[in-house]
């Protein structure tokens, strides 16, 4: 497993071949497009040439190369963790293979094991998750990361509020389990991070961002909150830095 390229998934011969998917006995055409996506995604050709579980991995490289966000010896949560692309990578990161970090993933899903990791089927917004979480990591986290989204509708107004609502929901779990310093990183929408969510961050955290990754698929709306710096409950009330 390495890097953070693109590598030359569906290329050959120096051409560019196109999968067509044909809609096919049940499939409806939006299955049909998500697959023909799908066939045609260099990172997912990566993904599955590196050992990566998903995709969504290189999304995760690219803000650790830029923001060195996971090191060796920390305690890492991964919030909807399934299939366990981003476990993955901070087991890898922090070295749980060399007996150091911590890394424990949570979903409402069974994950197939990685060397490491715990997993743990649970709705974080259950009022003993964060208890049970603190015990299962043998202290606060040092990294809360979540690539959650909510289930889509259709209905564009609705689906970001409910996205929006999620990451709400995230960070108020993440202020429970993080230690001093620690980091934020979540799935929001374009323009979606204003008002109380923005706010929240701004008072927890020395440092709050907005990045796009590369990875990030042509056309998204996703982009990512990126908070760093996390004050504790002795220091959420000083001055936040915005950058």
């Amino acid at each position: 497993m390495s890097g953070s390229g693109t590598g030359g998934g569906g290329r050959e011969g120096g051409r560019s071949i196109k999968v067509r998917v044909k809609t096919a006995g049940k499939r409806t055409l939006s299955s049909k497009l998500w697959l023909e996506r799908q066939l045609n995604d260099p990172y997912v050709a990566q993904a599955k040439r590196e050992g990566w579980r998903s995709r969504a991995v290189y999304k995760l490289i690219e803000m650790d190369d830029r923001y060195k966000l996971l090191k060796p010896g920390q305690r890492i949560v991964d919030l909807g963790a399934a299939p366990g692309g981003w476990a993955q990578l901070a087991a890898k990161k922090v070295g749980v293979e060399q007996g150091r970090g911590k890394v424990v993933g949570i979903d409402l899903l069974n994950i197939d094991p990685i060397a490491g990791v715990e997993f743990a089927v649970m709705d974080f917004n259950d009022h003993d998750a964060p208890d049970r979480l603190k015990a299962m990591l043998g202290g606060l986290a040092d990294g809360v990361m979540s690539d959650m989204a909510a289930n889509t509708t259709g209905h564009k107004k609705t689906d970001h509020l409910k996205i929006m609502g999620l990451a709400e929901l995230a960070i108020e779990f993440a202020c429970e389990v993080l230690a001093p310093g620690g980091f934020f990183v979540a799935k929001v929408f374009q323009g979606g991070t204003e008002g109380e969510l923005l706010a929240m961050l701004k008072r927890d955290f020395a440092v709050v961002r907005h990045v796009k990754p590369k990875a990030s698929r042509a056309g998204s709306a996703e982009l990512y909150v990126l908070a760093t710096g996390f004050r504790g409950a002795a220091d959420a009330q000083e001055e936040p830095q915005d950058d």
